[in-house]
């Protein structure tokens, strides 16, 4: 229950409406006077607490658009974030994010407006089961996505992104790898390299129902159709697709060539969110939607900002065992830009 007056005024409305005017072809001007009131509350909140907001980029358009101060993929919201003067960090996406941006910015307070927003991922593996691998394939580097918990990330030697994944695993210059725990993400990988993977088999609940089938069947009335995936998709799909690619690649390629018509293999909020800055281009969506992602709303936002709940911390041994994992990747990545 909020403890904000949400009636819609006049000073609301004019607050609002410059905002309404960005996001009119992804929100309907039906629905404005419904998230009005919220939108200035939350950004009201945000001045007085000296916070910011994260929002992935499979959070809804009121939230994408309204008030978020940072959107990007998980590991870009946390960077950006460490950016900032702020004091507060609101993650609006799902808990191993929040996990992340609290590793990087140990100093901030970093609140999720719904603890139930898990992963289907990053719940596919603990760190007892990378203890457990380490113990069977002794010697072998272990390579973790971020889209994993704090504690998984603290058993691991360095981690990857979508993005960077098939350099870093080259960069290792071993002959195999353990790859967690995607097992579509680690297939892809090997398809990239010459280096031997070991993957785990979890999945994203979103990424894993898409098939390539659905794709031909898009393409049927539309040859021209121009199909973009995510490389969590299973390898069917990647197959059929014109370009596969991390969350940030997406939007780059989408930007770069602004095809008439897409079709983005992912789910299916970012469609709406990458529709809002590319309104030239038609997305035909499947529109898979993750429900974890869902729980975050306007309503839960401005509790959260309210209350200061819910605050995620991680256990300091943890924290610095993770961070190292992340640290590895990120001065891999600045000795990319630096060569």
């Amino acid at each position: 229950m909020t403890l904000t007056d949400l009636t819609l005024t006049s000073d609301v409305e004019r607050e609002t409406t410059p905002i309404f005017e960005r996001v009119a072809n992804v929100i309907p001007r039906v629905e404005w006077p419904l998230h009005a009131p919220y939108v200035a509350a939350i950004n009201r909140l945000k001045r007085e607490r000296n916070a910011v907001i994260l929002a992935h980029n499979y959070q809804v358009p009121e939230i994408y658009h309204t008030v978020a101060d940072i959107v990007g993929d998980s590991l870009a919201l946390a960077m950006q974030a460490a950016k900032t003067d702020a004091d507060v960090i609101v993650l609006c996406g799902v808990h191993f994010m929040a996990e992340t941006a609290k590793l990087v910015n140990p100093s901030k307070t970093v609140l999720v407006p719904d603890l139930r927003a898990g992963c289907s991922l990053a719940e596919s593996i603990t760190a007892d089961d990378v203890r457990l691998l380490r113990e069977r394939y002794p010697g072998v580097p272990i390579v973790t996505y971020v889209n994993t918990s704090a504690a998984v990330k603290a058993e691991s030697d360095i981690c990857v992104t979508s993005g960077n994944a098939v350099e870093i695993v080259e960069a290792l210059a071993v002959p195999r790898v353990i790859f967690l725990p995607d097992e579509y993400l680690a297939k892809y990988v090997a398809s990239k390299t010459s280096t031997e993977i070991i993957a785990w088999k979890g999945h994203c609940e979103v990424h894993e129902r898409f098939t390539g089938a659905d794709i031909r069947r898009f393409r049927e009335g539309d040859p021209k159709l121009v199909v973009i995936a995510h490389p969590e998709c299973p390898p069917d799909v990647l197959a059929e697709a014109d370009y596969v690619g991390s969350t940030h690649g997406m939007v780059e390629y989408v930007g770069e060539h602004q095809h008439a018509r897409v079709l983005l293999m992912t789910e299916c909020s970012m469609a709406d969110n990458v529709a809002g800055t590319y309104p030239s281009v038609e997305f035909v969506r499947p529109c898979n939607l993750c429900p974890h992602m869902k729980r975050n709303t306007l309503p839960k936002i401005l509790h959260s900002l309210e209350t200061m709940q819910y605050e995620v911390t991680v256990d300091p041994a943890v924290a610095e065992r993770a961070r190292a994992a992340v640290d590895r990747m990120l001065e891999f990545s600045r000795s990319r830009r630096a060569s």
